[in-house]
């Protein structure tokens, strides 16, 4: 009688094994996530990079109002904060324009974060334009 039982425990131990029925469940419970997951990190990315586009373009426009000759700190604002408006609205979240204006240099830098997909990250955006202000200079002179 037991080696009849054994036999049967046996059989019915080899027909687990051969059972695949149900194994493919757990595999898709582990991969979907994880699939969708890269998905939203690709996503958050190209968010991250066009805010960013958006933020340098901004600059940008920003460097060449405020280094023309007889133009101020207040003109690159302006012009930043018009980009900004025009641009900015979507990817963009919390734009700040720095706009510094001395005689020899000019430089903007635009801060923010981008706008988020995935939650609890948090990427933030800079975009920076330097470039020298604009003089009259007479011919022949030396500035």
């Amino acid at each position: 009688m037991t080696t009849r039982l054994a036999r049967r425990l046996l059989a019915a131990i080899q027909r687990c094994r051969r059972d695949e029925r149900g194994a493919v469940t757990p595999e898709l419970a582990l991969t979907v996530p994880a699939l969708l997951l890269l998905i939203l990190l690709i996503a958050q990315f190209a968010i991250w990079a066009h805010a960013t586009h958006i933020a340098q373009a901004a600059a940008s426009q920003a460097l060449s109002a405020a280094r023309v000759q007889g133009a101020s700190s207040t003109d690159g604002h302006v012009e930043a904060a018009a980009v900004l408006a025009q641009l900015g609205s979507g990817p963009l979240k919390n734009p700040r324009a720095l706009v510094n204006r001395e005689p020899e240099q000019s430089t903007v830098e635009i801060t923010g974060k981008a706008a988020p997909v995935v939650p609890f990250l948090d990427l933030p955006v800079r975009g920076r334009a330097v470039g020298p202000g604009e003089r009259f200079v007479l011919p022949g002179g030396n500035g």
